[in-house]
């Protein structure tokens, strides 16, 4: 398949190809135009990169070491994608965008989950902060570094829009690597993103909503008792009550979960279809000038995905199980950051020195930016390990 055959039966305003706006750096290997397509080749850069594969052991919620049937980082980007993907099909939407969009969205997360995000954030107080969407960008366009003619990956401009927009236009000052990219690339950041970057932001909130009542009961942070008047989930356990009676825990959740995912995912596609009938879009760029995003959930849709997060942060995310890791989490990160602002010559030989600079000898806000990307680009487990090597008197032999 070509790029000229990639419109296949693409609406008219979803992101096509052969109209893309192209890299930031021309690659004339001919490659653009053979089996796959721009967003198909974004896609597998995304998911052949170092920091993808990393996302198996980082935090969603629980850290590695407490199971290893809850989700990291990296099964929850796999399952927004899927998630954007059915959708952007439904909708006659470009599915390998959005699934590109997905796939790349989480790849600026710390270890530790937001935990190690908060502590970081924190800890560069002085130094311009830590966001991991920003992070996500300095991934993309500088940190990986595999490629012999670039840094990044060299992600077509729709990608990059997709990933600095999805959960909305830039409205106030941009964070500075957005900022340089925006500078060379011209992201419209006053607009609002693709539908099908639109589509990638929905199918986050759908996969995480979802999927943390999966592992919150599985974990016995709660139970279908405390769940049982809550919107939407009242609805699905009584159709599974009403089909199948009384069936274990594991299998009411998986079909909890289920139920959840496709009223969302209904509710989604119905009111999308809606708003393009209503706006008669002609070309992807009108969806971005439309000044609100079209695709979206109802309004009572809305208002119950608005309990079920609220019961999340009070029964899961800050349940005093969690907090204890939390609190761990932040502990390591900010003494690891602390210990090698003050010793750089304890990271490793590779993180030492920055384009033949020492890092020692450069400024403090430079060296304490690539000290949080070393400390961003962490595992859990690898961040636990190296926490262990150097503050702890006895040896470790990891």
């Amino acid at each position: 398949m070509s790029n000229q055959t990639e419109q296949r039966d693409l609406a008219a305003y979803a992101s096509h190809g052969p109209q893309s706006r192209g890299r930031l750096l021309a690659e004339d290997d001919g490659r653009e135009t053979t089996s796959r397509s721009s967003y198909q080749r974004d896609r597998d850069r995304i998911i052949h990169s170092g920091a993808f594969r990393r996302l198996k052991h980082k935090t969603q919620v629980f850290v590695y070491h407490e199971g290893d049937y809850f989700r990291t980082r990296l099964t929850h980007s796999l399952e927004v994608a899927q998630i954007a993907r059915s959708m952007a099909r439904a909708l006659r939407l470009n599915d390998d965008l959005a699934e590109a969009v997905a796939l790349a969205h989480d790849l600026g997360h710390t270890p530790f989950g937001h935990a190690g995000e908060d502590a970081l954030n924190r800890a560069m107080q002085d130094f311009g902060g830590f966001d991991h969407n920003e992070q996500t960008i300095r991934v993309l366009t500088h940190l990986e570094q595999r490629y012999a003619g670039f840094n990044g990956l060299n992600l077509s401009w729709e990608t990059i829009e997709g990933v600095v927009k999805h959960n909305g236009p830039v409205s106030d000052k941009p964070r500075q690597q957005i900022a340089l990219i925006h500078a060379e690339f011209d992201l419209a950041l006053q607009d609002y993103a693709s539908a099908e970057a639109q589509l990638a932001n929905l199918a986050d909130d759908i996969a995480y909503l979802s999927h943390d009542f999966d592992d919150g009961l599985r974990a016995g942070l709660f139970g279908l008792d405390d769940i049982s008047d809550l919107p939407q989930v009242c609805t699905a356990l009584a159709d599974i009550k009403q089909r199948y009676g009384v069936i274990d825990l594991g299998r009411t959740t998986h079909e909890l979960v289920r139920r959840l995912i496709s009223v969302f995912v209904e509710d989604v596609l119905t009111v999308t279809a809606q708003n393009f009938a209503a706006e008669k879009p002609s070309r992807a760029d009108d969806i971005r000038k439309m000044g609100r995003p079209l695709v979206a959930f109802s309004a009572p849709m809305a208002d119950d995905l608005g309990c079920l997060r609220e019961f999340l942060f009070q029964h899961m995310w800050r349940h005093y199980k969690v907090n204890r890791m939390t609190s761990k989490a932040k502990r390591v990160v900010t003494e690891l950051f602390d210990l090698f602002m003050s010793e750089t010559n304890i990271l490793p030989h590779d993180w030492q020195v920055s384009n033949g600079t020492p890092l020692a000898a450069l400024p403090p806000d430079k060296r304490a930016r690539i000290i949080a990307d070393y400390i961003a680009s962490m595992t859990d487990r690898y961040a636990i390990i190296e926490h262990q090597r150097l503050f702890d008197l006895a040896p470790v032999f990891k």
